[in-house]
C-alpha cells in the first residue's frame, strides 16, 4: 500500500482519489454478499469514472458545504471517542491506495502502530440504535470495510458508530477472503473495461484530453493510447 500525505476533502484528495476505484464507492461494483454486480449499475460508475480521468478531477458534488462541515464536526468528536472507548490511540490519514494505484481507501483513521483502521459513522439517532440492537456490521459498510482491507492488506479493521447520549458500538472486523477474491475479480474486470472505454473515447474526440486531463490520467492509460487499434469489444 501507499499512503498519501493529504488532507481529506481537500482539493488534492478529491483530485488523487479521481478515477479510481475507491472503498466507499465499492457498493456499485459488489453486493453486501460479495457479489459481483451487473448491470446499468456498473456502466453508471464506470461513465462516472470515465469523466474524472477525462476532467483530471472530480466530478462537481451535489453534496451542500453545511453537510460536509458537519460531518467533519461529529467525526471530530467521534475520534477521542473512540479513543477513550477502546483505549487506542489514532492518527489522521489521508489517502492510501494498493500497491497498483488503482484502487484507494479514505480512512477515517489509522491505528498508531499502522496495525489496522478505523471506519467512523455518526448516524442519525434512530439509525444508531438500530445498529447497537443488531449489534452487527451494518450491510451497507460491508463492502466499504472489506475494501478498505484489500487496499491495506490489514488482517481486521474497526467500526465504529458513534451518538452523543447513547453507547457507542465498536466492532471488529475481519478480513473475509472469498469477499476479497471477489474484490479483485471486480475491480480487474471494472479497470478492464474502463481502459477500453478511454480508449474509445479517444478516438471518439479525434484525440487525446486537455494537458490537465492528461496530467492526472493513470500511468495505465497514458501507456495504453500507444496502441494503435485497441480493442473496443469488450464495452460494457
Amino acid at each position: 500500500m501507499k499512503i498519501h500525505k493529504v488532507e481529506q476533502n481537500s482539493v488534492a484528495w478529491s483530485i488523487l482519489r479521481s478515477g479510481k476505484i475507491t472503498a466507499s464507492e465499492l457498493d456499485a461494483l459488489i453486493s453486501p454478499l460479495g457479489e459481483i454486480r451487473k448491470g446499468e449499475g456498473v456502466k453508471t460508475y464506470l461513465a462516472q469514472k470515465l469523466c474524472e480521468q477525462w476532467m483530471g478531477g472530480p466530478l462537481p458534488s451535489i453534496q451542500g458545504v453545511w453537510d460536509l462541515e458537519q460531518g467533519k464536526y461529529l467525526e471530530e468528536r467521534a475520534k477521542p471517542a473512540f479513543t477513550f472507548h477502546t483505549g487506542i490511540e489514532i492518527k489522521n490519514v489521508g489517502f492510501i491506495t494498493d500497491d497498483a494505484g488503482q484502487v484507494g481507501c479514505s480512512p477515517d483513521a489509522m491505528f498508531c502502530d499502522d496495525k489496522s483502521g478505523v471506519e467512523i459513522k455518526c448516524p442519525r439517532m434512530e439509525n444508531h440504535i438500530g445498529y447497537l440492537l443488531s449489534g452487527k456490521l451494518p450491510k451497507q459498510y460491508i463492502a466499504q470495510v472489506q475494501c478498505s482491507m484489500f487496499v491495506t492488506g490489514f488482517p481486521v479493521w474497526h467500526f465504529f458508530s458513534y451518538r452523543n447520549g447513547l453507547p457507542p458500538l465498536h466492532l471488529v472486523i475481519e478480513r473475509d477472503d472469498d469477499f476479497h477474491k471477489s474484490i479483485k475479480s471486480a475491480c480487474a474486470d471494472f479497470l478492464g473495461a474502463l481502459d477500453v472505454a478511454f480508449e474509445k473515447l479517444v478516438q471518439l474526440n479525434g484525440g487525446l484530453p486537455t494537458q490537465r486531463g492528461i496530467a492526472a490520467m493513470p500511468n495505465r492509460h497514458r501507456e495504453s493510447l500507444e496502441s494503435p487499434e485497441p480493442n473496443l469489444d469488450n464495452i460494457p
